[in-house]
């Protein structure tokens, strides 16, 4: 069977992540790393941390057959690599997705996929032009509890939505990055387009676009000028919804990744006591909704975009392009909520 090649931009936390989750995949198979850090292209991603990572990366990645590059237009030369998958710093996401998918690349980028909305849709545009395939990093459309209950919510078997509340709280990333960039908003976004841009992303593949957002924010917690925690009501015409998200908090703070969605049939859950259902007539369901071969919303849609890769069929299973230029203009509103101090409408 020949396999779908990959060129993986970038071995820092999920660059590596992904690196090993294409290594399990049966359809798979790496054919080339770029990295500026000598020691990570040599293997040693010792120094790589994440906020939510359980990974021993004190041993060596193995790169046995993997061409290594430290310039990424030497990578982009390869005619053989198939996918592109692109891990750097967000202000590079945009030129790199753009020279791959002129090689006729496909290419998938890590969230955010831009800095600017200006960016966003010049890339949009390239990737349509190009005929390749093009998705971006919204694992949490993947996430196994959030993709279960986003199908029973739209197969109408919890009926109207009523309210819904969703957090993602991280500890102090500070140095986590290369060159602490995390901590250079102009440079990342801050947490409110790192980190709380999922749940964002999420509120509209579930319940589609929000009129306008009423923001809250602190900047330069932790980072320097930018949003460290945001809290967002997102306004639709009949029901509460809003998501908290911040890395403001210090080191010794557990991640947090939770919602609570109140339904007329059914409260669904995951927090503490793991992922449930509560319906109205007194039955509490737990979802098996794992998979130990794709266990996470990172191994799921890479292996689907892979899939979709080596059969030619386009990716929208997750995403597609419209749907990733509306979430991205969502957060921007907020980021203008947030400094403006007022409701902001949105205009799609």
């Amino acid at each position: 069977m020949k396999k779908v090649r990959i060129g993986i931009v970038g071995l820092g936390f999920m660059g590596t992540t992904h690196f090993r989750i294409y290594r399990k995949l049966k359809n798979a198979e790496i054919a080339a790393v770029s990295d500026l850090d000598p020691a990570k292209l040599a293997g040693d991603i010792s120094k790589v941390v994440g906020n939510i990572s359980e990974e021993d990366n004190s041993k060596p990645l193995d790169l046995e057959g993997v061409k290594a590059y430290s310039k990424v237009g030497d990578m982009l030369k390869d005619a053989s690599i198939d996918i592109v998958d692109i891990c750097v710093p967000t202000p590079d996401h945009q030129k790199i997705s753009t020279e791959a998918l002129k090689k006729g690349k496909n290419v998938f980028c890590e969230k955010p996929v831009c800095r600017t909305l200006r960016e966003v849709e010049d890339l949009a545009v390239c990737a349509r032009k190009s005929g390749k395939f093009f998705n971006a990093g919204m694992c949490i459309r993947a996430w196994p509890e959030y993709f279960h209950v986003s199908n029973l919510y739209k197969e109408g078997k919890l009926g109207r939505i009523r309210s819904a509340f969703f957090r993602r709280l991280s500890p102090d990333i500070t140095g986590n990055s290369w060159k602490n960039w995390f901590m250079d908003g102009n440079l990342s976004g801050g947490a409110l387009l790192d980190l709380h841009l999922h749940d964002t992303d999420f509120i509209r593949f579930m319940f589609g676009r929000p009129k306008a957002v009423t923001s809250f924010g602190v900047n330069s917690v932790r980072s320097k000028g930018g949003t460290d925690h945001v809290i967002t009501n997102y306004h639709f015409d009949d029901c509460l919804i809003a998501a908290e998200g911040g890395w403001a908090a210090n080191k010794k703070v557990p991640f947090e990744m939770s919602f609570q969605m109140v339904f007329e049939k059914a409260t669904v859950r995951l927090a503490g006591e793991g992922y449930r259902i509560y319906w109205e007539n007194g039955q509490v369901e737990t979802p098996q909704v794992g998979d130990s071969a794709l266990p996470t919303g990172w191994h799921k849609e890479l292996s689907y975009f892979v899939d979709c890769v080596e059969k030619n069929v386009q990716p929208e299973k997750y995403q597609n392009l419209s749907e990733i230029i509306d979430s991205f203009k969502i957060v921007m509103a907020e980021q203008e909520s947030v400094d403006g101090g007022k409701t902001v409408s949105i205009k799609y």
